[in-house]
């Protein structure tokens, strides 16, 4: 028997289908997948079964339906009541989904999502493929969760689904206004309290639904708006790079005075940076120096701390109208809106601690030749008022209409339009200084430095700061799409063939990126002549938690905005209205597919094995114009195309009524980036005295990356509510794009802070082939026995074990290929898993939620230094409470806590044996704990 809470509607699969579009989706294809037709051959529910649509009990059974009920291996989740997902956006609510890790928590929010440990989903918004500007995918932190029915996450891909998105699909799903059988209102009021910024966030929504029978047929309108507000706070302190030193002796003929920096010198006579694993960190370790065998000390060259103020709103909206002039058609036209309005005020104190005056005494890590504290006289440091503005638009406008052929087929008609702008300005005012002296203790304990001036009041003293450089930059990115797809099937009830379908899409994808950006040296005049508005002096850094300093002074970024062109008159630089952007690219992308499905079904041993098998055809043709800003926008025409066959097969074998096992096999694509295609650099100058600059640039020729996946899932649906399923699968993965580093010589190239003519460049390369495998372990369970108030109390969890390998093409300074290493996928934890208790009784429904990944490399930097290179985060966790109590019917309290345990976000080097946490520590970021406190109305 279905379970009923309390004052919360339930709805029949007969009635679901009866509503048309409404109803959930087994089979996914970019033709507004919420209105087309559910798998025949994948339900089992009768008209007497009933799907739970609210509640916590009714939302963590509705995902398990969805996965039950599908034909692929679909994780889902459903929102509790209209206007209601678990979390604050949509990334929050995806990390308890198996399968599924996120990372970069900072700010308040969750930020980024992996599937299985790769980072490119495709992101489609009801079925319909959506991205962010000139990006592939869509920042789905952007979605208030307060907009969203459902999320599904595809794990596995059909020839009926877009072929892109290695790591799978999301499709996230919209209220439409046949989800209700008459009028319906849903409001909610939040306010969060954010306990870094110390400041409470509002958040709001509405939604309002009504449906009519007219001598016309059905009609339908619904509009549904979200806005929030963030406030926060986050704070970094990190021990820099590492770099070699003389030793307290070093030996006749080499050249160097005691502790002295060893820099590489022209070609890297001396040492070579960027080495995979970094300088030998054994004691006695040698340099040849002016062909003398030379002992080094290995010393990070530099601490420094980050107090970031952010200030986050988010506008969403979405409006859909449905019309059902009869009952074998519907028609659905929508609209759909995301705005984001960003602000950040990072406010950051720097400090070498490797100048060139008396370099003190330092201590060594046992067992090796790299130094832990030091103390050096007459360093040089910076302060820098970094303020950020960015600004997101987007907007998805879509017709659906689906005619039946009979009681046997369906046609689907999709049109859709959609464009999305960024733009973002940059301004950063930097002061300096020499102090006196510096005490520094890079690992202090648990991976965070400690370090202070003997003068540290002198960091709050506007007077001793000069007004040193300035970089003024903006850049706007632009994406468009007009796609078209037709779908039809055709069912039948009996024989081995049971559907037949087909479909075509055409998709014209338009991208244009923007830039511009002018820097100046010093101004040569004290912090304190500009005047108090001009400085901003802050406290309590780091909430006591690291021994450094809480509070220094420095430009005022929001004062650096407010009088952008007083401040550009003073360096001399041009004014807005003599500035504007430049060209970078402009990319016309046509995609063309077609496919061919067809389901079957035959009898093993008295029970049905169901069969899919289909390909898919794609047929890509792209038109590149890039514009070289280093030389006088000299504009490159590059034309590319490709297209490929991709099979698909899955195979569902029912063993028992409860029990079934799913095999899948499916070929999929990453397209590039764009930003990776653009052949133009982008410079950064020495700014670290390494004896060259760094630089970015893409490849136009990247290939598309391919994928082959093979998936095998068994799973128990012991009771109705209850289930334990175990997943195994591998990616087979050819042509992946991993950076590879080249010095070139790049003169005129108008850099001025750390001016050079030599980059080290780093570019994207199809030079990588790896396996990704795993298993995942997943169960909800809701027991029937359990005693009085007991009773509602349920858990679901979950287990991902990875295993990934890829190989890493290693290269001289020149950039030739010399040799390869194999390293983990970037980004993957090998074991992840989560848990939650959930409970639902007498109107109160409550959520106890762990979250935990295991360590894992993030990126690699770039070769400036004798760190190695490979950036790891250490093992990241959450614990986080939602609660709700329905006082009346209508009428719900809704309390949530993010990150109860005030965890911290920290980075190390490491590669392969080399380096780690304890002598390679890196950042360290505290993770803000948030807490919610909501009202939320429903009348449906």
């Amino acid at each position: 028997m279905a379970f009923k809470p309390r004052f919360l509607c339930t709805v029949s699969f007969a009635s679901l289908a009866l509503a048309g579009p409404a109803f959930a989706q087994t089979v996914n294809d970019d033709s507004a997948q919420a209105s087309a037709p559910a798998d025949p051959q994948s339900s089992e529910l009768t008209e007497e079964d009933e799907i739970v649509v609210s509640g916590v009990r009714g939302s963590i059974v509705g995902a398990l339906n969805v996965r039950r009920d599908s034909t692929q291996i679909v994780d889902s989740i459903v929102a509790e009541d209209v206007g209601k997902l678990p979390d604050n956006n949509v990334v929050e609510a995806l990390q308890r989904v198996t399968g599924i890790q996120v990372t970069d928590r900072a700010g308040g929010e969750a930020a980024t999502v992996t599937i299985r440990g790769l980072s490119d989903p495709l992101t489609t918004l009801n079925g319909r493929t959506i991205f962010t500007a000139a990006n592939q995918s869509f920042s789905l932190q952007d979605i208030s969760a307060n907009l969203v029915k459902q999320v599904d996450v595809y794990k596995t891909r059909s020839a009926d689904q877009i072929e892109t998105g290695l790591a799978g699909q999301i499709d996230v799903k919209t209220r439409r206004p046949f989800d209700f059988e008459g009028f319906a209102i849903s409001a909610l009021a939040r306010g969060i309290y954010d306990e870094q910024a110390d400041k409470i966030n509002p958040n709001a929504a509405l939604l309002v639904s009504n449906r009519w029978t007219t001598g016309i047929g059905d009609i339908g309108i619904l509009a549904n708006g979200s806005y929030s507000r963030t406030k926060y706070r986050n704070m970094t302190t990190t021990a820099g790079a590492l770099v070699p030193f003389a030793t307290e002796t070093p030996p006749a003929g080499s050249g160097l005075s005691r502790l002295e920096r060893i820099f590489p010198g022209d070609d890297n006579v001396n040492w070579t940076p960027g080495l995979n694993a970094g300088l030998p960190t054994a004691p006695g370790s040698t340099l040849n120096i002016n062909g003398v065998a030379t002992p080094y000390y290995l010393s990070r060259d530099a601490v420094f701390s980050s107090d970031l103020y952010g200030k986050r709103e988010r506008i969403g909206g979405n409006i859909a109208l449905q019309w059902a002039p009869n009952s074998s058609s519907v028609y659905t036209a929508e609209a759909f809106y995301t705005g984001f309005r960003g602000e950040t005020f990072n406010s950051l104190q720097f400090s070498f601690v490797d100048w060139w005056g008396n370099p003190g005494a330092v201590e060594l890590y046992d067992g090796t030749n790299i130094i832990k504290s030091r103390t050096v006289d007459d360093v040089y440091g910076f302060n820098s008022g970094d303020y950020t503005k960015s600004k997101t638009d987007s907007y998805v406008f879509a017709l659906n209409g689906q005619w039946d052929l009979g009681s046997r087929g369906k046609i689907v008609g999709d049109v859709a339009y959609q464009t999305s702008k960024y733009s973002t300005a940059f301004l950063a005012m930097r002061t300096d200084r020499v102090a006196s002296q510096i005490t520094a203790d890079f690992n202090a304990g648990g991976g965070i430095p400690s370090y202070h001036f003997d003068d540290d009041s002198l960091l709050t003293d506007p007077s001793v700061w000069n007004v040193a450089q300035l970089y003024d930059n903006a850049s706007q990115d632009k994406g468009s799409a007009l796609t078209g797809t037709l779908d039809g099937y055709y069912t039948w009830d009996e024989g081995f063939l049971r559907q037949v379908k087909a479909g075509i899409r055409i998709d014209d994808r338009k991208a244009s990126t923007r830039i511009r950006t002018q820097d100046a040296g010093n101004l040569g005049v004290s912090l304190a002549s500009l005047g108090e508005d001009a400085q901003f002096t802050n406290s309590g850094f780091f909430d006591g938690r690291a021994d450094v300093p809480s509070s220094w002074v420095l430009a005022n970024g929001y004062w650096l905005y407010d009088n952008a062109d007083k401040v550009r008159t003073l360096y001399g630089l041009k004014t807005s209205d003599q500035l504007s952007l430049q060209k970078v690219f402009d990319i016309d992308e046509v995609t063309m597919s077609a496919y061919l499905q067809a389901d079957g079904e035959v009898s093993i041993l008295g029970r049905p094995l169901k069969l899919q098998a289909g390909v898919r055809y794609v047929d890509v043709d792209t038109d590149y114009d890039f514009f070289d800003r280093y030389n006088n926008g000299a504009q490159t025409h590059v034309s590319s195309g490709s297209n490929r066959w991709l099979p698909s097969f899955t195979a569902r074998y029912e063993i028992t009524p409860k029990l079934r096992l799913r095999f899948n096999y499916g070929e999929t694509l990453r397209r590039p980036n764009f930003s990776d295609i653009n052949p133009n650099y982008a410079l950064t100058g020495d700014l670290t005295n390494v004896g060259y600059g760094s630089g970015t640039a893409g490849t136009a020729n990247l290939k598309p990356t391919h994928s082959k996946n093979y998936d095998l899932a068994a799973e128990w649906y012991f009771e109705r509510n209850s289930a334990v399923f175990v997943t195994g699968f591998r990616r087979e993965i050819e042509g992946l794009v991993v950076p590879l580093t080249v010095r070139e010589y790049i003169p005129n190239n108008g850099i001025v802070a750390g001016a050079t003519d030599y980059f080290a460049i780093t570019r994207p390369v199809n030079a990588s082939n790896g396996v990704l495998k795993g298993i995942e372990i997943g169960a909800t369970y809701f027991p029937t026995y359990l005693p009085g108030p007991l009773d509602g109390l349920g858990f679901v969890g979950s287990v991902t074990i990875l295993d990934s390998k890829q190989n890493i093409p290693q290269a001289d300074a020149a950039g030739n290929i010399v040799g390869e290493s194999t390293n983990s996928f970037f980004g993957v934890s090998d074991l992840s898993y989560n848990a939650t208790l959930a409970y639902d009784k007498n109107g109160l429904g409550a959520r106890l939620s762990y979250v935990w990944r295991k360590e894992f490399l993030a990126n690699n930097e770039a070769r400036l230094f004798a760190n190695p290179i490979g950036v790891w985060r250490r093992p990241e966790r959450s614990l986080d409470l939602q609660l709700t109590y329905n006082v009346s019917d209508r009428l719900g309290v809704t309390l949530d806590a993010v990150n109860l345990t005030k965890e911290k976000m920290q980075t190390y080097y490491q590669f392969g044996d080399a380096g780690g946490p304890t002598t390679d520590n890196l950042g360290t970021t505290l993770l803000s704990r948030t807490f919610a406190l909501g009202l939320r109305y429903s009348l449906k």
